[in-house]
């Protein structure tokens, strides 16, 4: 074994963004820490419960969709919860994803909606393709995050 996994993601990233929804459609407000709750998602967040408790997108995939549209938005323009950055999401539906000490099991790709054409015309197309858009989570632990904790995968891919 050479350390890694077949993704090559075992050393993982960092939390570099928390983003809490106050209503559906509403504004994205930055928060430096953040309390999650065991299958409801972020403490305050207009998302609670169902399969899709917290979005997450990696920070290098909207850089590359902002340069492909030669445009500098704001990551909060995604209306994700959380940024992450050194940790590929991308086939990840049903792998474990440890924020700070939480733990996330990634349900699925987030695909990008109507909306983004409303933050930058083309943006729902550039996201389309292989998960540009993130993924959504379930919560499985109680816990606090805070921006800069480790993000890292649990164990093998399974999905």
């Amino acid at each position: 074994m050479s350390g890694t996994s077949e993704r090559g993601d075992l050393s993982g990233g960092t939390l570099e963004r928390i983003w809490i929804k106050r209503a559906k459609r509403g504004p994205m407000d930055f928060v430096p820490q953040a309390a999650l709750r065991a299958n409801r998602g972020l403490v305050g967040s207009a998302n609670q419960g169902g399969r899709r408790q917290v979005t997450l997108i990696e920070a290098e995939r909207w850089e590359a969709h902002m340069a492909t549209l030669g445009a500098a938005l704001d990551p909060s323009s995604r209306r994700a919860n959380l940024l992450v950055r050194g940790c590929d999401l991308a086939n990840s539906r049903g792998r474990i994803l440890r924020v700070g000490r939480v733990r996330l099991e990634i349900a699925g790709e987030t695909k990008p909606c109507h909306q983004m054409d409303e933050v930058l015309d083309g943006l729902q197309a550039v996201m389309r393709p292989n998960w540009g858009g993130g993924a959504f989570a379930i919560v499985l632990d109680d816990g606090i995050i805070s921006v800069g904790d480790a993000v890292t995968w649990d164990g093998a891919h399974t999905g």
